[in-house]
């Protein structure tokens, strides 16, 4: 029986020139700083939404109020209204 013997030497070399680096290729290239710019549409809608906040935060403070001190009432018929509205009048 003959067995070839086959030089395992020359795959480890050819393996270890594939993971061989130049040194060009080390140096990352310089990377840009991100940048980031709000149209002025965008500017006033935030504003907007901050009015709208404020006077949302009002609100609510003045249902907390309400609830904290036992005068807060439910009108069951507007919440009937906006159930009858939500689940049939899509």
């Amino acid at each position: 029986m003959n067995i070839d013997k086959t030089n395992g030497s020359s795959f480890i070399q050819s393996y270890q020139k594939q993971m061989q680096v130049t040194p060009a290729a080390k140096v990352r290239p310089l990377q840009q700083e991100d940048h980031l710019q709000i149209s002025s549409e965008a500017k006033a809608m935030f504003e907007k939404n901050t009015e709208a906040d404020i006077a949302r935060q009002e609100k609510v403070q003045l249902l907390k109020a309400q609830v904290a001190s036992g005068e807060y009432q439910v009108d069951s018929g507007k919440v009937a209204d906006k159930l009858h509205e939500y689940w049939f009048d899509k």
